[in-house]
C-alpha cells in the first residue's frame, strides 16, 4: 500500500515554489533550473518524480514558453531530467550501472535489484547470409537465428537487443520471453568463456526512438559483442543499443607499471 501511494505521488506535477528576481544579472531560466537541481542533487526530488510541463510552468512563473522549455531542456542536456513521449519530463531513473565482465544484461539488472521483462519482437530462422558466415565462422548453409528483444527496467524501456544465434543451440522463443540469453544458454549446458566487445554511441533513428519512448536523435549507448563457447566456436553475436539516461557502463583500470 506504502508503495502504491509512493507511486501515485511521484506522478503528480512537482511545480517549484519560486518568486522570480526580474532585475537580477541572472537569467530567468538559470534563477528556475538551479533550485530544481539542488532538490535533485540532494534527494528532496525523488526519482521518477514527474515535473511539470512548460505550459504550466510559464503560466505559473509568468514567462515565456522558450525560457520554460529552456530550463528545463538544460537539466534534460546535464542529465537530471528525462523526457519521454506521453510519460512527460521527470526526474532521471537511478542509472544502471554495469561492471564490464562476461554476463548477461538480465542477469546483472536482477542482482542490482531491479525488476526486468522481455518483449522478444522478432524471432526469424534463416540461412547464413555470407556477412554472417564471415563474422560468425559458420558453414554457408548453417541455419541461424535473429532476434530482437526489448528488455525493460522498473516499468521503463531500457534496452533493444538483437542477437544472432546459431539454430541447433538457439533457446526458444518462450524461453526469451522469461530468461536471459545467458541463462537459456546455462540450461543447454553452453557457457561463454570469452568475448570480443565494441562499445560506442549512436542518436536514436525514429523506430528505436519509438521502442525505446524517447525523442529521436537522443543519444545512445552501442555494444557489439561477438561470444564463444570453450572450443572457440562463435555462440551468439550480439548488436545492442541502451538508453545512455539510464545505462553507464564501469571500467577497472589498472596502472601496468605497478
Amino acid at each position: 500500500m506504502v508503495d502504491k501511494e509512493k507511486d501515485a505521488s511521484l506522478d503528480k506535477p512537482f511545480a517549484l515554489d519560486l518568486v522570480l528576481n526580474r532585475n537580477s544579472a541572472e537569467p530567468l531560466y538559470q534563477q528556475i533550473l538551479a533550485p530544481i537541481s539542488q532538490l535533485i542533487k540532494n534527494g528532496s526530488l525523488q526519482p521518477n518524480q514527474l515535473l511539470e510541463d512548460e505550459i504550466s510552468m510559464a503560466k505559473r512563473l509568468n514567462i515565456s514558453r522558450p525560457t520554460a522549455r529552456r530550463a528545463l531542456q538544460e537539466l534534460v542536456d546535464s542529465g537530471l531530467l528525462i523526457r519521454r513521449r506521453g510519460v512527460g519530463t521527470r526526474v532521471t531513473p537511478s542509472h544502471v550501472h554495469r561492471q564490464l565482465a562476461l554476463t548477461s544484461l538480465n542477469d546483472d539488472l536482477v542482482k542490482a535489484g531491479h525488476a526486468t521483462r522481455t518483449e522478444v519482437l522478432k524471432y526469424q530462422i534463416h540461412l547464413a547470409t555470407q556477412e554472417e558466415v564471415e563474422f560468425l565462422n559458420c558453414d554457408p548453409d548453417e541455419e541461424l537465428v535473429t532476434i530482437q528483444r526489448l528488455r525493460w527496467i522498473d516499468d521503463h524501456p531500457l534496452a533493444i537487443l538483437n542477437n544472432i544465434i546459431p539454430s541447433r543451440i538457439a533457446p526458444s522463443l518462450t524461453e526469451l520471453s522469461h530468461y536471459g540469453l545467458y541463462e537459456s544458454f546455462s540450461h543447454q549446458g553452453i557457457v561463454p568463456i570469452s568475448a570480443v566487445q565494441t562499445l560506442g554511441a549512436k542518436n536514436a533513428s525514429k523506430a528505436e526512438a519509438d521502442m525505446l519512448q524517447i525523442e529521436p536523435q537522443t543519444a545512445l549507448f552501442t555494444m557489439q559483442r561477438t561470444a564463444y563457447d570453450s572450443q572457440g566456436k562463435v555462440i551468439e553475436h550480439g548488436n545492442h543499443v541502451y538508453d545512455s539516461q539510464q545505462y553507464k557502463m564501469t571500467f577497472p583500470l589498472v596502472n601496468p607499471a605497478n
